[in-house]
């Protein structure tokens, strides 16, 4: 038998980097149309807005659940034609990281693993709407996540400045 050399992390007494996916499952589903009938009876130009919002729970182990949560709302002037809430969870083996990696791959990697499910899930929903399809657009979940880092610290220092002047 062939022995087994060790890697280079192990070598040199760092853990082992590992990330993998267990499980991908929807965790809560919504669609509302609240105008009913009256949504179809008339021309409209709707205007399409989404939030996104990623939620992270730790579980055993280093297994964590994250969920992503995107709601898109479609609406003609003050009026909502329809609203889809998905929010798409999938639980991650991730071992070997601490601190700022490890929060950049529960932030970054996993959401962007969940995303495509959540879209396909909204057009799907849409359509059986009888709603016309609606694909939306794919997201830099790393620029999200810098920017969400770059308000923390922003409001970190707001926060300090005003404390310091008082």
């Amino acid at each position: 038998m062939a022995e087994e050399q060790p890697t280079p992390e192990a070598a040199a007494g760092r853990p082992q980097v590992e990330f993998s996916l267990a499980r991908i499952y929807l965790k809560d589903l919504s669609f509302e149309v609240p105008q009913g009938a009256e949504g179809f009876r008339r021309q409209w130009k709707p205007k399409v807005g989404q939030e996104l919002a990623t939620r992270i729970k730790k579980l055993e182990g280093d297994h964590y659940e994250v969920a992503l949560a995107l709601t898109v709302s479609v609406k003609d002037g003050e009026e909502t034609l329809y609203l889809v809430e998905v929010e798409q969870a999938g639980i991650f083996l991730v071992r070997g990281l601490e601190g700022d990696q490890l929060a950049a791959v529960l932030n970054v990697q996993c959401p962007q693993i969940l995303f495509p499910y959540a879209r396909e899930l909204v057009d799907n929903l849409v359509v059986r709407g009888t709603f016309p399809p609606l694909m939306l657009p794919p997201i830099n979940f790393e620029a999200v996540y810098r920017q969400a880092l770059a308000n923390a610290r922003a409001q970190q220092g707001a926060g300090s400045a005003g404390q310091a002047s008082a």
